[in-house]
């Protein structure tokens, strides 16, 4: 299946690793040309490098004000268009509401949240008939997971937001979509199993509770978001896709 990728620029943001870079490897693959940004500019680079001569890489962190207008113009620069984004950002601390303070809490909202929102606002206003907007958000969107309560509160907002923005943008032809990861093997969940102090039986019982047995790989969901990004997916809009192995309960 062809799906239409082949010159398309589209800007990702947190792509210098985990699920940001497993869309944008599989988008380059597919022949479009990718901007990386990450927070560490090497990391970007060295991103870029990898994905090859259709990707350039760029430190640039979501909570800074400028970063969006500055993302889309180097799309612009380096190869003459702009068709799409994909708002993603390393999650924010695990805790309990009541070890969570004020300090972690303004952090996240300035990055997770008004970081992506205001990514998503500048390139609506940059994008025309057939752009897209995508957001990394999480199972939380859906159901909340235990000691991860930042994320609890912060990603279902998000969700609410990318759905009002695609009612908003639909009669211009501009779609926004958002992805619900569950358990992917990437550094992140790694990190959050170890937490437990026993991060293999962690990963036993976790992987026990998802209908295909297992965790996913970051290449299945780069595979699901390059096609929501693409033309392929051009009739869905306002979607949360869940890519979780059936681990959500609902349907």
């Amino acid at each position: 299946m062809d799906l239409g990728l082949k010159d398309r620029v589209y800007v990702l943001t947190g792509a210098s690793r985990g699920l940001g870079f497993a869309t944008a490897r599989e988008l380059a693959a597919d022949g479009a040309r990718v901007v990386v940004s990450g927070r560490d500019e090497k990391s970007a680079r060295e991103a870029a490098r990898e994905l090859g001569p259709g990707a350039v890489g760029v430190g640039a962190d979501n909570a800074d004000p400028t970063t969006a207008a500055r993302l889309i113009a180097l799309a612009r620069e380096r190869f003459g268009r702009f068709d799409g984004i994909l708002v993603s950002v390393g999650g924010p601390p695990p805790g309990s509401a009541a070890d969570n303070d004020d300090a972690q809490w303004q952090a996240a909202f300035e990055s997770v949240f008004l970081g992506a929102v205001r990514l998503a606002r500048t390139a609506a206003q940059e994008l025309s008939e057939g752009g897209v907007i995508g957001f990394v958000l999480s199972a939380s969107v859906h159901e909340p997971i235990p000691g991860l309560t930042i994320s609890n509160g912060l990603r279902p907002g998000l969700a609410g937001f990318a759905k009002s923005l695609s009612v908003e943008l639909g009669p211009r032809g501009i779609r926004v979509v958002g992805l619900a990861p569950g358990r992917i093997e990437t550094d992140r969940m790694r990190e959050l199993d170890a937490l437990s102090g026993d991060a293999e039986a962690t990963r036993a019982r976790r992987s026990a509770s998802i209908p295909m047995g297992r965790y996913g790989a970051p290449q299945e969901f780069g595979k699901a978001a390059a096609f929501l990004l693409s033309p392929a997916a051009s009739y869905l809009t306002g979607v949360m896709l869940p890519v979780d192995g059936g681990a959500r309960h609902g349907f």
